[in-house]
Parts: C-alpha cells; structure tokens; sequence
C-alpha cells in the first residue's frame, strides 16, 4: 500500500543536487549528517526534503547500510506525522530499531546509526505506553543511544532534544524520585538539554515544541505562559524542507488546542 502523501507540497522544498549541498549545513545542523558521497543519496535526500518520504526510504534502503540515515530520518518522520494506523506506527518504529542494531554493527562510528535507535525506540514507546516500555528495558537502550550520539557527534542538537524528552517523559510517568534513582532523570537536566539544542539550531521549531510539552507536563500552570511562549515561536519558524513544514504545522495545532 502506498505511503500518504506529504501535505503541504512547495516548490521552495524542492532542491536540486546544487542547491541541496548549497544548503546543507543549514538543512542538517539538527542531525549532523555528513553530505553524502553517493548521487544516490543525493537522490534521496532530494526526496526527503520535498516530503517524498517514500522514496527516500526505497532509495535509501536500496543502496544499503550507507543509505540507512535518510531511510530511517524519512521512515521516522512519515510514522511520526502522516501515518494514521496506530499499529503500523509501532510495527514501523521497531522495524527501524531492529535495522540500526545492524547498522550499529557495521557502522559503530555513524552518530545517525545511535540516534534513529534511539528515535525509534522512543516513539515505540510512546505508542505502547512509557511505563509498558520502561518495564520492557527500552529506556536504558535510549539513554545508551543518544549518550553514543553524543559522544560522536556532540553538536547533535536532536539528540538533545531527545535526551530532553527523556528525562521529562519518565519523570512524567513515574515521578521524579523514582525516575532519579532507578533512571537518573532531573527535571532541570532535561530542561538544560532542550536549551542546547536551541542553542545549537536557533532555527529550530521541533526543539521549541518539545521543550514546550515538557515545561507543560511537569510544571503545569506555572509555566503555560512559557510554554505558550514556545509553541508561537515555533509557529513562526519559516520551513526549509518538508519535515520543518510538518513541525510548524504542529506547533500551530498545538496552539489551537
């Protein structure tokens, strides 16, 4: 069956081998991919930024384990937004894990490799339920992949959006003191992850929501303003490729809501 289409198709989202690696930096402060070698992934990437995540994924996944990064990045984002089935959400996510534990084993220096397991994992636990998920083993496997990512690449600002989220959602679900002593979460820890990577990617709307929904979950009414502050700074953000787009368009439903 194929895949839902991206929603928001715009020619400013469409690039060319030229004005991609023109771009790149800009495009890829949040992941720290390197520019690929391969025209292939020039391809796919091309693809990717357009919001064709399908074909990224197919092309990505055709070249190997060198073109896992942008089939996993588009893969990821097309579960995140655009998949509607709860069930095939989780089925993908798990998919994506399994594959970057091989990757791990091929390529144990490829920070992407850490950091879409660690993506992965975390959404599947989303979606099964983060306590389920905790008592399964996934948060140590998490923290493991994005301190790896970190530890390759340590200007991944994703990685510390993710590592934000993770401190926060556990102290969410079980509170703070046996989120502290069975898994080292700190409210504050979390909070200082989420403002690296707005340091890191100024640009970035996904950071401001997440950072946003944390402030929300564990301080409640005393931050909404904050919070509230957040979500319209990310609404305002100008979109630079199809992901960005769907980011912004959270931001504002937040908002709405």
């Amino acid at each position: 069956m194929a895949w839902s289409k991206f929603p928001h198709p715009d020619d400013a989202y469409v690039y060319t081998a030229a004005s991609l690696k023109k771009n790149w930096a800009r495009l890829h402060v949040g992941d720290a991919e390197p520019f690929p070698k391969d025209a292939r992934l020039v391809e796919a990437w091309i693809a990717f930024h357009a919001g064709d995540f399908e074909r990224a994924t197919k092309i990505g996944l055709d070249v190997g384990v060198d073109g896992y990064s942008v089939a996993h990045k588009a893969t990821c984002m097309y579960a995140t937004y655009l998949e509607k089935s709860e069930k095939k959400k989780i089925a993908t996510f798990e998919e994506v894990a399994e594959r970057c534990e091989r990757q791990q084993q091929e390529q144990p220096d490829n920070a992407n490799g850490y950091y879409w397991h660690a993506y992965a994992l975390g959404r599947y636990a989303q979606g099964i339920s983060v306590v389920k998920a905790l008592a399964q083993g996934v948060g140590a496997k998490v923290k493991h992949s994005l301190d790896m990512t970190l530890k390759l690449a340590p200007k991944h600002a994703d990685a510390h959006i993710a590592l934000g989220t993770y401190h926060s959602e556990i102290i969410d679900k079980v509170g703070a003191m046996i989120g502290g002593l069975t898994y080292g979460v700190k409210k504050e820890e979390g909070f200082k992850h989420f403002k690296k990577a707005l340091e890191l990617n100024p640009d970035s709307a996904i950071a401001r929501i997440e950072y946003a929904n944390a402030l929300v979950m564990l301080d409640g009414k005393k931050k909404m303003d904050e919070a509230v502050g957040l979500y319209e700074a990310a609404a305002a953000c100008e979109p630079r490729d199809a992901m960005e787009r769907l980011d912004v368009e959270l931001a504002k439903e937040e908002l709405e809501d």
